[in-house]
């Protein structure tokens, strides 16, 4: 997939640099394949080479610009997933799915840890692999407070996308690589997700209730 999809940041950030890194994060957010590890990381290498000038502002890319933007494609891509599932429900994409490329089993897995963790998941799983790109469809269909859905997803595609631009800033001319790098990590980073989360609800249900049986 990476042989395509590569040359298409290419052209795309070519023709309209920002906005391109802003369709392309709103397209992997909207439950559409198209991977944040190389959209992000290909800015952050524009960033990196002070020659590459933004097409639209001729001038070099900044770094803060292109994290706002990804963040702000994130977040218009999860607000996107999050309608489909409040209003079209698990049954339009059990029948249009396929055309986009979505497999039930991801769906699958997204549901699930919604189901498991709840609200918190809209700002846990951006850092997640498969869950962050289809989390905002079960928050849909269990009609989360639109509100803070938007609150929790953009804090966390902010960071995500803090991550992956510097990572591609640091790695220049190599960003390709990042993607690889993070294979053999996804697994530690959704145990530090979901130990995060369970501290997260300790804290906050846990807790108070532990001290309202204890001053009882």
């Amino acid at each position: 997939m990476d042989q395509f999809v590569i040359p298409f940041l290419e052209q795309l950030y070519g023709a309209v640099g920002y906005v391109g890194v802003y369709v392309a994060m709103t397209i992997e957010s909207a439950m559409i394949p198209l991977p944040s590890e190389l959209i992000l990381p290909f800015a952050g290498f524009l960033v990196s080479d002070s020659s590459q000038l933004e097409p639209l502002t001729g001038r070099p890319w900044d770094f803060w610009i292109a994290v706002v933007v990804g963040t702000a494609g994130n977040t218009t891509g999860s607000i996107i997933a999050y309608a489909v599932g409040r209003y079209g429900g698990r049954p339009f994409l059990e029948r249009y799915g396929k055309y986009l490329l979505i497999r039930h089993h991801d769906l699958d897995i997204a549901e699930h840890w919604f189901a498991r963790w709840g609200a918190p998941t809209a700002f846990f799983s951006r850092l997640m692999p498969i869950v962050r790109t289809f989390i905002s469809f079960p928050a849909g269909v269990a009609r989360m407070p639109f509100a803070k859905f938007v609150l929790y997803s953009t804090l966390g595609a902010f960071l995500w996308s803090i991550l992956l631009v510097w990572a591609g800033s640091a790695f220049g001319a190599r960003w390709e690589e990042i993607r690889d790098l993070l294979a053999p990590f996804d697994f530690v980073i959704a145990a530090a997700v979901v130990l995060a989360v369970a501290l997260y609800v300790w804290w906050h249900l846990g807790r108070p209730g532990w001290r309202r049986e204890g001053a009882a």
